[in-house]
């Protein structure tokens, strides 16, 4: 063994380390833009300071996926140089004369191996900043945004009027869900939805949409990961990070302690607040949200564990499966629906989430997609779920709330989108909705916007119809994104905000 190491640490082969070193980096953002293709360097940095909790699953397919691409990146590297040593004799004719020319077709590489190696470092280094974003990111860095100083309405300065009988909230979010999947005539992409639960839901209901058919919300930096998501859903303000100030967990001063969501919004007028999910709280830092704001009562998959629900060694997809979240969600509802204070429950699905997603053993498999049967078995859940509520005592004084959280960053499953204009968006609907909605077509919107729209849909009059940066969608009133048009405000929302980073992110709050 020593005599191996001595060989492998020879001096002559310590001139690789860079290489192998660079190799690993170029793999890593590979991989990352192979599963990640629409994530930005922010939501990469915010996700390497909060991975706890992340699926075994997922950690185990990266890790085995950089290490192999890794190794036959260093192996090509040393072949070159290795045989930048040899020689070659290339035999060729000229006019019935043979000739033996000697070549040397990396040698250029063994008589400047520094200049090489900066060459190749440089192609990687460019290579896995298209990869990860970190030149944007950078840019945006430097060049600050005023979006938040000239549109940022702030919710705890805002009047806020409640009905004298105050509505229950179930908020369902479910993971990657977009309203691509919905049949082409009714707005989708699909010849045969993909989700058509969801879809005679949309349909009954009221859904917001981006054009004339069943559509939703348009996505934006900053709130394009689950927790970013619930952010924005909640909070109506994107999900930003600074270095150095970007752990969220266990910072003095708090998760966004200047921020005011719904939770805290409902707390405050007596309800109470709970969140059920089937993965780890702490994966990205979601308990320290919910707990900070609205003092969310938090049941996850550790919590199962506790309470005997699962077996101390039991771990499914991303913890438990959905099929058992709805069951936990019927149980509880029919305990919490006994108190008289109001409830917001608030639910976290995951079956649909990437890699191609999770089907349960009791769904049918239609297509011949597992991504795809995914969303038909979620689909299939959540209507069966629905309908239970609907026949319980609580439905009639409940507003229901079914979205998105994101679009999924599987994107190379919409590749054969046929019209290359076509928008993808984010699914909502909203039934028994205690406000009418006079403009639900043709809007312009991101799931910020839902935030105003979720407590407008409880009955509560907003002053102003404006919270955060989100726009109360039942009014007439534009959104920032139709006053602004939401190229310029993509781009704002992406840059550096000084308000957001004194007001939202570092704010101390006094006890």
């Amino acid at each position: 063994m020593k005599k191996f190491l001595k060989k492998i640490l020879r001096k002559n082969n310590l001139k690789y380390i860079p290489l192998v070193i660079f190799s690993l980096i170029l793999s890593v953002s590979i991989y990352i833009n192979r599963e990640f293709n629409s994530a930005t360097f922010e939501q990469l940095l915010y996700t390497l300071n909060s991975a706890e909790g992340t699926s075994i699953s997922a950690i185990y397919e990266g890790i085995i996926f950089t290490i192999l691409l890794t190794i036959i990146c260093t192996l090509i590297f040393s072949f070159i140089f290795y045989k930048a040593k040899k020689k070659y004799v290339l035999k060729t004719k000229i006019k019935n004369k043979s000739f033996n020319i000697q070549i040397y077709p990396f040698n250029i590489l063994n008589n400047h191996f520094v200049i090489s190696n900066i060459i190749i470092i440089v192609i990687m280094l460019i290579a896995t900043n298209n990869n990860i974003g970190f030149s944007t990111y950078l840019n945006d860095q430097l060049n600050p945004s005023t979006l938040f100083d000239e549109h940022y309405v702030d919710p705890g300065k805002t009047k806020l009027t409640f009905p004298e009988e105050k509505r229950n909230l179930i908020y369902i979010f479910v993971e990657s869900l977009e309203s691509t999947n919905l049949s082409s005539k009714n707005g989708g992409t699909q010849k045969q939805s993909y989700i058509p639960e969801l879809e005679e839901i949309a349909l009954e209901n009221i859904n917001f949409s981006n054009d004339k058919n069943l559509g939703g919300a348009l996505p934006v930096n900053g709130t394009g990961w689950t927790v970013s998501a619930m952010v924005a859903h909640t909070a109506g303000i994107p999900l930003k990070t600074t270095f150095g100030a970007n752990d969220y967990k266990d910072r003095g001063s708090g998760f966004l302690p200047g921020a005011v969501s719904l939770g805290d919004i409902l707390k405050e007028n007596g309800y109470h607040n709970y969140l059920l999910i089937g993965s780890d709280a702490k994966f990205g830092n979601r308990n320290e949200y919910f707990e900070q704001h609205g003092e969310y009562e938090i049941h996850d998959y550790e919590y199962a564990k506790e309470m005997d629900l699962i077996p101390e060694d039991y771990f499914v997809w991303w913890g438990y499966e959905d099929k058992k979240l709805f069951d936990f969600a019927k149980t509880e509802l029919t305990e919490i629906s006994k108190n008289d204070e109001p409830f917001n429950f608030t639910m976290l699905t995951a079956d649909t989430h990437f890699t191609d997603g999770y089907v349960d053993e009791s769904c049918e498999e239609p297509f011949n997609n597992k991504y795809a049967n995914s969303f038909n078995c979620s689909s299939s859940m959540i209507g069966k779920f629905i309908s239970w509520i609907k026949k319980q005592d609580f439905y009639d004084n409940t507003t229901i709330v079914i979205a998105g959280d994101h679009l999924t960053m599987q994107t190379n499953f919409y590749n054969k989108i046929s019209d290359k204009f076509y928008d993808r968006t984010i699914y909502n609907a909203f039934i028994n909705a205690d406000a009418k909605a006079t403009n639900t077509k043709n809007r312009t919107f991101s799931s910020m916007d839902l935030f105003p729209t979720t407590l407008a849909s409880l009955g509560v009059e907003i002053k102003g119809n404006r919270l955060g940066l989100g726009t109360n969608l039942f009014s007439n009133k534009k959104t920032v994104i139709e006053e602004m048009g939401y190229d310029k405000f993509s781009d704002e929302v992406s840059r550096k905000s000084e308000y957001y980073n004194n007001n939202i992110l570092n704010k101390t709050v006094k006890k």
